[in-house]
């Protein structure tokens, strides 16, 4: 077997491992939030847009956060910032137990 096999057998596993790990933990999370960077889950979040001439500017403040990286030796941080022009999309995965379902209610930062 070649390196270049090895490498790639190698980068498979850790994908895989990667998947089944992001089965595990996504029951935990509230929101999903998907980034041209990175893939996000997390529980608490805050998004603010700041209007500028051109385009938009969206900060995203996360807690509680699991990231989509497979070469990270860790994938929980306790808080994320992202600064960007891009799109960036939120998913609410579900809601807060203790409150009744309200479609028109805004996000945090809205």
């Amino acid at each position: 077997m070649s390196h270049t096999d090895e490498l790639d057998e190698y980068d498979a596993e850790l994908e895989l491992r990667l998947k089944r790990e992001y089965a595990d933990v996504f029951p935990l999370f509230r929101y999903c939030v998907l980034t041209q960077e990175a893939t996000y889950l997390c529980n608490h979040l805050d998004r603010q847009v700041e209007p500028q001439a051109n385009y938009p500017f969206f900060k995203i403040t996360m807690e509680d956060v699991w990231v989509w990286d497979k070469n990270r030796p860790t994938r929980i941080i306790p808080r994320v910032e992202v600064h960007t022009t891009q799109d960036i999309t939120v998913e609410v995965l579900r809601l807060d137990d203790d409150a009744a379902p309200d479609p028109d209610a805004p996000m945090a930062g809205d």
